[in-house]
């Protein structure tokens, strides 16, 4: 179920626009996107790298510096943890990267996520110990791994946590929190209480991209050099679907515009096999193309393997590595679709019996796709949904939860079912007794105070705006509003009332729709909704009339231009 709603915020979009020199629509939806005020809708228009924050802003950066500076300088071993997803393995990239080129003794360990689960560990810090290590960097992981890094300090190893998840806490008797830091010898997470960061949402490969730039300063190092690493930042921060405000925003369009200038022969690589060594890059295709392949290896696979893939030297090599990644994507999707078709069928018994949190359990199911699956489901009956598949220690998997829901918070409630976990208000992890199982399901729903309001699906329009509106100069100005993410979301156009004169169907599993339509004033468009037929034909019937979102593009075919629309939810109605 869906509702609709048009947003009405105000102010004088003309005056924007002649300030600005941009359309007034443009203005609506930079002032949708909560951008108030000359100073702030000049970042948002025109911000870089200067309106970056100094890294010695951030708590613990200064320190964990001067430590660095020392062990590099000492020759020291040093060694890198980090999480096996796109935002982990690229913090470990930037870390490695950046103190590798100041002469620092470096390796790297990601964790496997079979067989040593998420984030460091004390057989992790073992073998760290029977390698001589001396100094364990964590990236995208640490924050709530208390034990872990006990056990480090306990064993002589210097101990730097870098991270950005939520801090673990614990509710004291009078209702206030209490931060459970882990006792390492210095902490960098932009969440953590004491942090005066002005901007705490950057993934954690941001916070190992500041860290580095505070150990290039620290050192007197040139710092320009790591501009080269943005694109591996950008595509962590697409990845990891932190806020695209602020920050994060400037980091992902500074590196897109560097992509196609690396001298990464590995990420080289990555854009070849997919045909994009020449294609305009979007935050899109970081999203949906190069980041799937790069989490394919660390859910079916060994993320180490594309940690290697980014130190490779050879172009036929690294060619060979990329192709496999693209496989085992390609592998992933079709165990993605068997999974989310079983989990669609436990979802509508739950919601038929009146869940208002989904836990499913789905037997034989890959671990390493559990999240995916979760996703799935929550987009489609939206609902906080948690996916749960078999490990050799229990139960374990992933969750993804609505606005309305903190997923993280309400696991925090019930942590005694919980051999492990941790999170985000909207993704979380967890690892629990298959025994358990009944009694998390019961209670995540008994403490659940959603009220059925929250399971609408909320369909925010930017603009009321007729399709006569639209033309090629209003299309390339969009563009000024990207990169495109969670938080600064693609623009949502709305028109009522088009004519259906036509529709055609394409693509090998006749998934796609195009419409000719016709608007009251005369205006003729194509629309395309990405649908199955036989959903798309139950729904329009007999009618005529369709009243739809959409974002409108520019279509190229054969040197020809024309406008289109991209539909995005829509209903029929039988008269004009």
């Amino acid at each position: 179920m869906e509702q609709w709603y048009l947003y009405k915020k105000k102010a004088d979009f003309y005056k924007i626009s002649e300030k600005f020199h941009i359309d007034p629509v443009i203005a609506r939806l930079i002032r949708n996107r909560n951008v108030i005020g000359d100073k702030q809708i000049k970042k948002y228009l025109y911000g870089n790298l200067n309106d970056i924050a100094h890294p010695f802003e951030m708590k613990g950066i200064k320190e964990a510096a001067q430590i660095l500076k020392n062990k590099i300088q000492e020759k020291k071993t040093i060694r890198i943890i980090s999480d096996y997803d796109v935002d982990g393995v690229m913090s470990n990239y930037i870390l490695w990267k950046g103190i590798h080129d100041l002469g620092g003794r470096i390796d790297f360990t990601i964790p496997n996520r079979m067989t040593d689960g998420y984030g460091i560990n004390e057989n992790l810090i073992s073998r760290a110990i029977e390698d001589k290590i001396d100094t364990i960097i964590t990236c995208d992981n640490g924050i709530a791994a208390k034990e872990a890094v006990s056990f480090g300090k306990e064993n002589g190893l210097t101990m730097i946590v870098t991270d950005h998840h939520d801090v673990p806490f614990e509710i004291k008797e009078d209702g206030t929190r209490k931060e459970i830091l882990p006792p390492a010898d210095v902490v960098i997470d932009p969440k953590q209480q004491a942090c005066t960061y002005a901007y705490p949402l950057l993934c954690g490969a941001g916070v190992a991209f500041q860290l580095i730039r505070g150990l290039y300063i620290e050192m007197g190092a040139n710092e320009e050099t790591l501009e080269e690493l943005l694109c591996f930042l950008a595509i962590a921060t697409v990845c990891d679907v932190v806020d695209l405000t602020g920050e994060n925003r400037i980091l992902v369009k500074e590196g897109i515009l560097r992509i196609h200038d690396t001298k990464n022969i590995g990420l080289q690589a990555l854009l070849s096999v997919h045909g994009m060594e020449e294609k305009e890059i979007r935050s899109y295709d970081f999203g949906f193309i190069i980041g799937p392949c790069i989490n394919a290896s660390g859910r079916l696979d060994t993320a180490e393997k594309v940690m290697n893939l980014f130190l490779e030297e050879n172009r036929e090599k690294a060619l060979s590595v990329a192709e496999h990644l693209k496989d085992l994507n390609e592998q992933r999707k079709r165990m993605t679709e068997d999974g989310v078709l079983k989990a669609d069928m436990q979802a509508q018994t739950y919601e038929q019996a009146g869940h208002k949190v989904f836990v499913i359990y789905l037997e034989g199911c890959h671990e390493s796709i559990a999240g995916i699956i979760a996703g799935r489901i929550r987009e489609r009956f939206h609902h906080p949904v948690f996916v749960l598949t078999d490990s050799e220690e229990g139960l374990k998997g992933s969750g993804r939860s609505i606005e309305e829901y903190s997923m993280f918070e309400e696991m925090t409630k019930v942590k005694d079912i919980f051999t492990k976990f941790g999170g985000h208000p909207m993704a979380a992890g967890c690892s629990l007794p298959k025994e358990r199982l009944e009694e998390f399901r019961k209670r995540i729903n008994e403490n659940c105070t959603l009220s059925k309001d929250d399971f609408v699906d909320k369909v925010h329009i930017d603009v009321d705006m007729p399709v006569d509106y639209i033309t090629i100069d209003l299309i390339d100005q969009l563009a000024v509003l990207e990169p495109f993410g969670k938080e600064n979301k693609k623009p949502l156009f709305a028109h009522r009332k088009l004519k259906v004169e036509r529709v055609r169907v394409f693509g090998k599993s006749k998934n796609v729709i195009k419409l000719a339509l016709k608007s009251s004033q005369g205006t003729r468009i194509d629309g395309m909704i990405f649908e199955e037929e036989d959903r798309f034909r139950e729904k329009m019937g007999n009618r005529k009339y369709i009243t739809c979102t959409y974002y409108p593009v520019i279509n190229e075919y054969q040197g020809y231009k024309s406008l289109q629309i991209h539909i995005q939810n829509y209903f029929f109605t039988e008269e004009a």
